[in-house]
């Protein structure tokens, strides 16, 4: 037991977790730990994924260290346990540990590095309650309760909350500094391996909040060569794993990402309650649609559905991805009225400017494009900048101005390649492509949509790469006219009225009119019966 419990204490010095895990709890089976060696055993259990062993271990440290009278030792283990059951969801459990903590230092009226510790959760409670300036002012006295005890630790999280609060209060420049503060601190090796997955965690998420792609993918890339020094440890957990998912789908590595975001669901519904595992299964759904795995993508929909997340937009634009035009466009426009959350805001008016553009609404899609860029130009960023740019262009090639488009347009083009993401891009360069052709430039058309089926293949998209098959075999189409005119045409020239045409395609009469406007002006024509002729003439009946 004896040589269990030093070969155990030097191999937690040296980082090794699950040598450390394994001699511990060994030399437990074969008589009681001293309670520093519960704790450093808690601790080993906490690095290598076994929370239910690291409870249990913290808390016989916590009665061991109390019984000896350490206080200090005991509240700071109460700490640690009911923190991490309340960030599982388990708020009942949490909030009694947490309540055991403060009451053994009242009690032993002790003044410690644990009281600042004991200010993190109710900080994060003001946060989530929309109160940063509350929350910010328990973070700063939780910094100087760090400062006066010399504890790195606690300094490290009363930054990171301090950058949460002011991005969430606004002041996003200043946020940012504090964050990128703070992962510096980790990746030096200033803080403890116990405190370094949560400090990640929690930048990405705000990076996540704040749209800022960049910031969380060079994090990311950072973090992940400085976890590769401790290949035993596991950091990436629950929430965080979704995070990395969703940087892996904008990277275009969708195959990891769907692996990480089912480690996530893993995780997150065990134990069950815990409502962050509704956007892992969202993150899975999103992924296999862009994979044109549809019956798995409604499968996964409706499981982050059964555990609190909305999964919208991801549905609509899945009902559109089948064909399903008007429930896309019914789903999406009812979804935008009961929104005014910004980050899930946004993300839904991006969709639903392609999904009414489908739809030929092309006046909503117009307003709903102009609140988008107006989002932009409030939170910043080159993602949501590009998500804007996107739809812009979109839109001003539906309503015509091809030129503006293709300058939108191209401008997305940059910011998706300066963020490394691939398929955002490639839908950029569908657009441009359709635009150049348009304005009669059928060279130019052939180029941009190459590139982008040479990406789309590369990332596994086959709904996207027959949507470029079928554009491509559209590139002859006569007199310049875009798909949707010669959908009209078509049916213009079956002797169908604009009133039996919107119907018949379900966008609105007045839309229908004003194709057939553009029809005439491309054709150089000016009536029904000529653009008849003109489709019977180039066999497009």
């Amino acid at each position: 037991m004896i040589d269990s419990i030093s070969s155990g204490r030097e191999a937690f010095r040296r980082q090794a977790w699950s040598e450390a895990y394994a001699y511990l709890l060994a030399a437990d089976r074969r008589g009681s730990l001293a309670a520093a060696d519960l704790e450093m055993l808690g601790w080993s259990a906490h690095l290598i994924g076994e929370r239910v062993v690291s409870d249990e271990m913290l808390g016989r440290a916590h009665r061991v260290f109390l019984d000896a009278g350490d206080v200090e030792k005991a509240a700071k283990c109460a700490f640690w346990i009911g923190f991490r059951l309340i960030q599982a969801g388990e708020h009942a459990q949490g909030s009694g540990w947490l309540a055991r903590s403060q009451r053994v230092l009242e009690d032993a009226e002790v003044e410690c590095v644990v009281q600042g510790f004991l200010l993190l959760p109710r900080a994060l409670g003001s946060l989530a309650g929309g109160d940063p300036a509350g929350a910010r002012e328990r973070f700063v006295r939780a910094g100087e309760i760090a400062r006066r005890f010399s504890d790195p630790d606690l300094l490290t999280l009363s930054r990171l909350g301090q950058g949460q609060a002011l991005i969430q209060s606004g002041q996003i420049d200043e946020g940012g500094t504090l964050l990128d503060e703070v992962m510096v601190a980790v990746t030096a090796g200033d803080v403890s391996p116990i405190v370094v997955g949560l400090v990640y965690c929690s930048v990405l998420s705000a990076c996540h909040d704040i749209f800022d792609m960049r910031r969380a993918k060079e994090w990311t890339a950072a973090f992940t060569r400085w976890c590769e020094s401790m290949p035993e440890m596991e950091p990436f957990r629950g929430e965080c794993l979704t995070r990395r998912a969703e940087i892996l789908q904008v990277d275009g590595d969708w195959a990891d990402a769907l692996d990480e975001a089912q480690r996530a669901g893993d995780w997150l519904t065990q134990p069950p309650g815990q409502r962050a595992a509704g956007g892992a299964f969202y993150c899975q759904a999103e992924l296999h649609r862009l994979r044109g795995e549809f019956a798995e993508s409604h499968a996964a929909y409706r499981e982050a559905a059964r555990w609190g997340r909305s999964p919208q937009p991801g549905m609509a634009l899945l009902r559109l991805a089948e064909g399903q035009v008007r429930d896309a466009a019914e789903s999406i426009r009812r979804v935008l009225e009961e929104t005014d959350d910004r980050r899930h805001r946004a993300t839904r008016l991006a969709a639903a400017v392609e999904i009414l553009l489908a739809a030929g609404d092309v006046s909503g899609a117009r307003t709903v494009v102009d609140e988008l860029s107006r989002l932009a130009a409030d939170v910043g960023g080159p993602y949501l900048d590009g998500l804007g740019c996107h739809a812009e262009g979109s839109v001003l090639a539906a309503e015509g101005r091809h030129h503006a488009a293709l300058v939108a347009l191209r401008r997305s083009l940059a910011l998706w390649r300066e963020l490394g993401a691939p398929y955002e891009a490639a839908r950029s360069l569908v657009r441009i492509g359709l635009s150049c052709r348009a304005l009669g430039d059928a060279d130019s058309c052939e180029v941009e949509l190459a590139e982008a089926r040479r990406l789309f293949k590369r990332l596994g998209a086959p709904p996207d790469l027959e949507r470029i098959d079928l554009l491509s075999s559209e590139r002859a189409a006569p007199g310049g006219l875009t798909p949707r005119e010669l959908e009209v045409l078509t049916l213009v020239a079956t002797g169908m009225t604009n009133r039996a045409v919107a119907e018949h395609l379900f966008i609105s009469e007045k839309t229908v009119a004003r194709h057939v406007s553009n029809i005439f002006s491309k054709l150089a024509i000016s009536s029904r019966a000529a653009a008849t002729a003109y489709a019977y003439e180039h066999d497009l009946v």
